[in-house]
């Protein structure tokens, strides 16, 4: 019999906002029945296991970051929207550390087809639209960026710009020129 109150959605919200306190790997069952003062057992009739939890809380984030950046991208081409994908992907990162390391959890192919990363490859295509690349040079564009913003992002996560001149954000910019330039196939002033 679930308990009163706890609904599978309401555990996965607070799987999220545990990962974003403590960090992603940090995220049980164990830890979610703790944060709601019942037996781990009574988690079981909403989730399966630990995996299931984590999983939910990597679809509810990528959900999440899909609705951002489709907001951040409406009516945008080009080097401003580059940089609105971009920007919601390090703010959301900044403001949900364990949700965004969520998004990056590796998901079976049937769930991964149905989840919003799909959405997000979209969006990714088609910011690119703006540069004219053809095919192979646009996957290799959407997995640049991909690496190149994740990359950034885990590193200032973890303090790696935080002790040397300039400023994260100075480079962050420098960085986003400097794509859309390699995008645009012209050189970077």
């Amino acid at each position: 019999m679930p308990r009163a109150g706890l609904t599978t959605d309401r555990l996965v919200r607070a799987g999220a906002e545990l990962a974003d306190e403590v960090g992603f790997d940090q995220v049980t069952v164990s830890a979610l029945a703790r944060r709601f003062d019942v037996k781990v057992a009574s988690l079981y009739s909403h989730l399966k296991n630990s995996q299931d939890l984590r999983t939910r809380i990597a679809l509810l984030a990528l959900e999440e970051l899909a609705d951002l950046a489709a907001d951040a991208l409406a009516g945008r081409a080009g080097k401003d929207a580059l940089a609105a994908y971009a920007d919601v992907l390090r703010d959301y990162a900044r403001r949900h550390p364990g949700r965004y390391a969520a998004a990056r959890l590796p998901l079976d192919p049937e769930t991964a087809a149905a989840s919003a990363g799909v959405r997000h490859a979209q969006m990714t295509r088609a910011l690119l639209r703006g540069y004219d690349l053809a095919e192979p040079d646009q996957t290799h564009a959407v997995r640049l960026l991909g690496s190149v913003f994740h990359g950034y992002i885990s590193l200032e996560l973890a303090g790696g710009f935080s002790h040397s001149a300039p400023a994260p954000e100075e480079t962050w910019t420098w960085v986003l020129d400097r794509l859309d330039a390699l995008l645009r196939g012209t050189p970077a002033s």
